[in-house]
């Protein structure tokens, strides 16, 4: 079975939680003070209340202290709160550990957003089970729209890193923001190839902002922060343990546009992060491996299950998202390059001097380029302007 128990039982809610109700998002816009903040954590300490019964509670009362100060008759009439949960929530006392908990995250530069604010990451909003607030360390802009999570095993291949440092590399003129959770691996080198490529990068963890774990990659925590930073759901008081990191997952995957799993063995979080992305109706592309290999048996799961789309070259990921080069990037690097062909890029120009369009496989094979690096070839021509796509896989000069 690809997916634990755990995960299983945390997708329950997909099935059984009703479309996310818009004038919340709509109408309580606004800056969240420390006070209100308080209210929100103390929804989330609560035995039997998660995210997604905290929001029933949200759009029934204009402001979270009215839950605590309503009588349980009230709160038993909103759907899935019992009155077990009734009880709890009039008996809740602990907002003299919440104050202490305020104090250690401005001790450590930690800043906050939740649902009630305009910067609360837009995709994540939609999410049914976002969560209420977010803690963040950083300079996180998350205003593109161009956003994806790529996500894989930790203990990925020399291919694995060679192919997620060509993508980054050829997604660059985009300037997506890269997501993942910082973690040996895939998550790594996902976030040091976007920094290579001065792209905005953000780690999602499984814990409090406090600290860093693994410990190992505390080194790269300053240049995380200035190309990006960190998230959390966690409080720095919250226990470090499997369940937490679950729960990282979804917020990956609701935070982009896409995911993007690069290696993934036939268990692991990249699946679970996966099967998030399909539950909030996002899309999914894997990397297609051989049967026999370890690391590749997650995602050809994923893309036989049709539960991915298979991808092999930026390319694929750019033309099935639809996007648009970035005018400032594109115009810097037209004035830079579109003089400029590489020798392969010259080749490929010249051959199709004077033709109407030819096909990709024909390109290949009479230049005799092999297909993974034509691809690359043919999607730097066409961001230097001198190269278009033609229906079929055709390509002419511009």
């Amino acid at each position: 079975m690809l997916i634990t128990v755990l995960a299983f039982e945390w997708h329950l809610v997909f099935f059984t939680y009703f479309r996310y109700n818009s004038d919340f998002q709509q109408n309580k816009m606004r800056p969240t003070d420390e006070h209100t903040l308080s209210f929100l954590i103390a929804l989330t300490r609560i035995e039997g209340i998660g995210s997604v019964n905290a929001q029933k509670l949200l759009q029934y009362f204009n402001e979270p202290e009215e839950i605590f100060r309503a009588g349980k008759r009230e709160l038993q009439s909103i759907a899935g709160i019992g009155g077990n949960i009734s009880e709890k929530i009039i008996s809740f006392k602990n907002f003299d550990l919440i104050e202490k908990e305020i104090r250690v995250m401005k001790l450590h530069g930690i800043q906050f957003t939740t649902l009630y604010d305009n910067e609360y990451p837009e995709f994540l909003k939609h999410c049914c089970d976002a969560p209420l607030f977010l803690f963040k360390r950083g300079n996180i802009a998350l205003e593109n729209k161009k956003i994806i999570s790529i996500v894989g095993t930790r203990k990925i291949t020399s291919r694995g890193i060679d192919f997620i440092g060509q993508l980054l590399e050829e997604l660059c003129i985009f300037d997506p923001v890269i997501v993942s959770g910082y973690a040996y691996g895939a998550d790594i080198h996902a976030h040091l190839g976007a920094i290579k490529n001065k792209l905005q990068t953000v780690a999602v963890l499984g814990h409090g902002l406090h600290t860093t774990y693994p410990k190992s990659h505390y080194k790269y925590n300053n240049q995380m922060e200035e190309n990006g930073g960190f998230l959390s759901e966690f409080l720095t008081s919250d226990p470090v343990n499997r369940e937490n990191f679950i729960r990282r997952n979804r917020i990956i995957a609701g935070l982009s546009q896409a995911t993007l799993v690069i290696e993934s063995a036939q268990r692991g979080g990249s699946l679970i992060t996966a099967a998030f992305a399909n539950d909030y109706n996002r899309d999914v592309f894997a990397l297609p491996g051989r049967s026999n290999d370890a690391y590749s048996e997650g995602c050809n799961y994923l893309i036989k299950t049709h539960r991915a789309n298979l991808f092999t070259t930026a390319q694929d990921v750019v033309s099935f998202l639809n996007w648009e080069v970035q005018p400032s990037k594109n115009t810097a690097i037209q004035r830079q390059l579109f003089i400029a062909l590489t020798e392969e890029e010259q080749l490929i120009y010249d051959y199709l001097k004077g033709k109407k369009g030819e096909a990709f496989d024909f390109i290949a094979r009479d230049n005799k380029i092999a297909v993974h690096r034509l691809h690359a070839i043919l999607l730097n021509m066409e961001l230097k302007g001198v190269l278009r796509t033609l229906p079929g896989r055709f390509f002419e000069l511009a």
